[in-house]
């Protein structure tokens, strides 16, 4: 417990560290009586630092001692109505809603220290283009002009015109070379294309909200005051909020059809759009010549559109990944550094952090019994007296009909839910709209929390408090639990996913007609929140460069990605293991180092036809490319292995097996780089040649990479790096080696 002198010292480290926030200090104690007359009778929020409680009670004794502050000072109200949150570990105080007048009155109180009002800070509510760095009006995202020019087409359930982040405000006309149409409610600069393939009489509007919500994260302009049930507040906006949106509603009822799909890919190259995001994905792998996105967006490669797509959402599996062909850009989906803190205090004096999606301002402190029981573990209580007034104790198992017995036992009188995640959701809580009384934790806090009731029985207790929106959570970017995993079934010599983005409990436009969400916006959770996060950042790489070839725009993000997290460590997974290459693909996406990558791999549909041909055959060939100049007897075929890949995936023998590839330079002249290969003793990797000069923009230069392992012991794969590195740049490749297993084939690779 923090003592006056530790609490005098905190304040003026943060003043210290924070100069520009110190005159938001305020101590009414030292304000004249003169000053005191004129002051507003208005409400405003303030931030109140007191002394601790007189004696080391419990949480409960701390919210007394918070509302003593209150009782005799408020005209008329409660001090529960004027309370807002309760601390007790961050310091010891308490937000509360007062006039001046009462604030004064506060302030001369025995134990208070001093008061500051409440800020509100301009943060993004997906917060994922500040989590990624993009700040508005500076750095890259300015340079990048938000992404102004570019047309991003979006295959889903259509849109919400009238919503908000669709307003035009700064956004320039199409180019000349868009050629679609526009039958929304609302069409202008901003939402220049919407039409539905669905059939006749259908109209792009957005029944279900998906469509909306991946349109919004990827270019939704700015809009202020956006927030979810009063969490998240402030700003919203897109990864690009400055480029054009053109829907193409291929999904209804959450089915899509691959024929929409496919004539949804056919309308959006006609219309001439830059880049397609494609947030669909079928629960098990066909072959590429089966797979409608697969055939489509290889037609849409072809043209100059890179096409996004979804790894899909049944992870932890491994194999699960889908949308697999290497001319896609696969996106898995992460957590990011944002809760929506909850807390159970224990009767134990202990505390265990949780989430809440609808959280109270003023809970009460009152303690109260936790039941949890094996037998009715999912919450598929009978109700009855046994459980008023008591907390119940849950495992989640994402049923619909849990999420309703939930609701109708806190409606009856239960005094609230503790929901903890499964073992195989782990630390990844998918945040749920319940009532003001559920809290969800993560498996590893419902392990001890049961644990706790297992050792108090009947005298367990405990109670809810609820923390607001939180920044700075530390780890983070973790893979989020439902993310796909790799390796490819189809061709597991190309590293898929490709490229980890935020897809954890993300805000963003909503149609309110759905009846879901709270208001415009709504939190969902989804490699489907992940893909327009990366769509966003290839229209600003667009922006900036619109020569550049989908594979080129594909490689600047892959090889520019993070490995490490905010603390510096290696990113984790569900289970809080550090995550492998088949969990991350090539590591988490920078939008500012990805627009200056240095050097690229790029690919034609030369190089593409060729693996098509080594793959599948002149059958196969005919399906995907439909070029009849184009034959595999007038083509090397290219094994997946020495495709151009950005990612190196071999085979691992005792002997060396080598790989080729050739990288373009896309910085400047005169740039060299050397070779810096990152591998665990079990492995040998000589690069040749180990230094490469570049005399001009746009030269390329072929390199090769032999892989060797000795020593191995059980596992299955073993993963490493190969940098090049220069004086500006690292262009940054994942190694990874496949151990034989009998058969000749190659042995799936789980996470470590």
């Amino acid at each position: 417990m923090a003592s006056f002198t530790d609490l005098a010292a905190q304040l003026l480290l943060l003043a210290t560290l924070f100069p520009t926030l110190t005159l938001c200090y305020i101590n009414p104690a030292t304000t004249s009586t003169h000053q005191n007359a004129t002051k507003s009778s208005a409400y405003s929020s303030y931030i109140v630092l007191v002394q601790p409680p007189p004696s080391n009670a419990g949480q409960g004794a701390h919210h007394q001692w918070h509302e003593s502050f209150l009782s005799s000072s408020l005209a008329g109200d409660s001090s529960e109505s004027r309370l807002l949150y309760s601390y007790t570990e961050v310091f010891n105080g308490f937000a509360a809603r007062l006039t001046d007048a009462e604030l004064d009155m506060v302030s001369k109180k025995p134990g208070f220290v001093r008061a500051f009002p409440d800020q509100t800070l301009q943060l993004m509510t997906t917060h994922t283009p500040e989590f990624l760095g993009l700040r508005n009006g500076t750095g890259f995202w300015s340079q990048a002009d938000y992404g102004k020019g570019v047309i991003i087409g979006l295959l889903d359930s259509g849109i919400y015109a009238a919503h908000a982040s669709f307003d035009d405000h700064g956004v320039p006309p199409p180019p000349a070379r868009w050629k679609g149409s526009c039958d929304a409610a609302r069409c202008n600069n901003k939402l220049i294309g919407a039409k539905s393939l669905i059939g006749a009489g259908d109209d792009s509007d957005d029944e279900q909200g998906h469509g909306t919500h991946t349109s919004s994260t990827a270019a939704g302009n700015f809009v202020t005051g956006a927030s979810y049930n009063g969490v998240g507040t402030g700003t919203a906006a897109g990864i690009a909020p400055g480029a054009h949106i053109a829907m193409y509603k291929v999904c209804v009822t959450r089915e899509c059809k691959a024929s929409a799909i496919l004539a949804g890919l056919e309308e959006a190259i006609k219309d001439g759009v830059d880049l397609l995001s494609l947030s669909i994905g079928g629960s098990t792998s066909a072959s590429f010549d089966q797979d409608p996105i697969s055939i489509g967006a290889f037609s849409a490669v072809s043209k100059g559109i890179l096409v996004v797509c979804a790894a899909g959402n049944n992870g932890p599996t491994q194999r699960s990944v889908t949308n697999e062909a290497p001319w896609l850009l696969t996106v898995a989906a992460s957590s990011v550094d944002r809760s929506f803190g909850a807390n159970i205090h224990l009767g134990n004096g202990k505390s265990i952090d949780g989430e809440a999606l609808t959280q109270t301002a003023n809970p009460s402190s009152k303690l109260h019994s936790l039941l949890y029981s094996e037998e009715w573990r999912y919450c598929n209580y009978e109700y009855d007296s046994s459980i008023t007034g008591k907390i119940l104790v849950c495992k989640d198992n994402k049923s619909r009909a849990q999420r309703s017995k939930i609701g109708s036992i806190v409606g009856a009188g239960a005094a609230g839910v503790v929901l903890f995640n499964d073992g195989i959701a782990g630390y990844t809580t998918i945040v749920a709209d319940f009532s003001s009384s559920v809290v969800q934790v993560t498996a590893a806090d419902g392990e001890a929390l049961t644990a706790y009731i297992a050792s108090t029985g009947n005298s367990s207790v405990a109670s809810l408090a609820y923390n607001g929106t939180q920044f700075g959570v530390r780890p983070a970017p973790v893979v989020a639990s439902f993310s796909s995993r790799g390796p490819s079934s189809l061709s597991p010599n190309i590293l898929k996913p490709d490229i980890l983005a935020p897809g954890l409990n993300i805000l963003a436009a909503w149609p309110s007609k759905t009846g879901h969400g709270q208001g415009p916006f709504n939190i969902i959770s989804g490699t489907s929140m992940a893909t327009p996060h990366v769509s966003g950042v290839a229209a600003l790489i667009k922006g900036i460069h619109p020569d550049w070839s989908p594979a080129t725009i594909k490689s600047a993000i892959m090889t520019t990605s993070d490995i490490v997290n905010g603390t510096g460590g290696s990113i984790l997974d569900e289970q809080h293991r550090k995550a492998g290459v088949y969990d991350t693909g090539a590591g988490h996406v920078n939008p500012a180092r990805a627009a200056d990558p240095g050097l690229v791999y790029d690919l034609s549909v030369t190089d593409y036809a060729g693996y098509i041909c080594w793959l599948l055959g002149d059958r196969g060939l005919a399906t995907i490319v439909g070029n009849s100049s184009l034959t595999c007897a007038k083509l090397p075929k290219v094994e997946d292995v020495q495709l151009n890949y950005p990612t190196i995936t071999v085979p691992l023998t005792s002997t060396q097996f080598t790989v080729n590839r050739t990288v373009t330079n896309v910085g400047p002249a005169g740039s060299t780089f050397k070779a810096k290969v990152e591998v665990p003793r079990s492995l040998t990797v000589r690069v040749v040649p180990e230094t490469m000069s570049f005399s001009k923009t746009g030269e390329k230069k072929t390199y090769s990479v032999s892989v060797s392992g000795h020593g191995l012991g059980k596992e299955l794969y073993v993963e490493g790096t190969l940098s090049w590195v220069s004086e500006k740049h690292v262009v940054r490749s994942p190694i990874v080696a496949l151990v034989a297993v009998a058969g000749g084939d190659t042995a799936p690779a789980p996470s470590p």
